[in-house]
């Protein structure tokens, strides 16, 4: 099964209270490598965006109008994720505002059980302290220096990788020097540059290693 990272912006706190999404973004990964595959839209909220969520995330009201509603992109966005494990951080959070939406356009909701919550996870490992994404990323030295509004598609990069360094999912030492390992040399400014080319039977052992990993950390 592959997996989806998906994290959302908001106009604030509360589906309840009558706020809306106004960004949604996944990036689908298999083994938790990335496919290449992405779902993101901006999306227009049809309300104010107040003041404390434009400087969160930089998006506003005016920028936001020409933008497709939610009922608009929820097919697509449906498709995308179907069948799919699904890793989001605070995923209460965003599964309120997303399963409130599909529902009001009766639209079938997410289910838990394809649900993994990257926090409850943070929580068990590092209890008592701060475990944000920015906390998490500092703690694990993950760059955050595109990270300078909160950004729904750069935060599940993030996610991703502060994900693998929760499973403690170190990758294999392949031997990159062995027989079974094609080499090159590239002539490039004045040095050799040699680019290796890893075999199907190391990239076969890296998979089986993370699908060893998630299974031993989560089922």
């Amino acid at each position: 099964m592959n997996e989806i990272f998906l994290d959302t912006e908001t106009t604030g706190l509360s589906f309840k209270d009558g706020h809306k999404i106004v960004e949604i973004a996944c990036i689908e990964t298999k083994d938790l490598i990335a496919t290449g595959r992405i779902f993101h839209k901006l999306i227009n909220p049809k309300r104010n965006v107040p003041e404390e969520a434009f400087k969160v995330h930089g998006f506003s009201e005016e920028y936001l109008s020409d933008k497709n509603s939610f009922d608009q992109i929820a097919d697509e966005f449906l498709n995308f994720i179907k069948n799919k494990k699904i890793i989001i951080h605070n995923a209460p959070f965003d599964l309120a505002f997303i399963n409130g939406e599909l529902k009001s356009f009766k639209k079938s909701v997410i289910d838990n059980k394809f649900v993994i919550d990257s926090l409850d996870l943070a929580r068990n490992k590092f209890p008592g302290v701060s475990n944000s994404l920015d906390a998490l990323c500092k703690r694990f030295s993950i760059d955050l220096s595109r990270r300078t509004k909160h950004n729904a598609l750069l935060d599940c990069e993030l996610l991703r990788e502060v994900y693998i360094n929760l499973l403690d999912a170190k990758e294999p030492k392949f031997n990159l020097l062995s027989s079974n390992v094609e080499q090159n040399l590239v002539k490039k400014d004045g040095y050799n540059k040699q680019v290796l080319k890893i075999s199907d039977a190391e990239i076969k052992l890296h998979k089986e290693f993370l699908k060893k990993e998630i299974k031993k950390n989560y089922y």
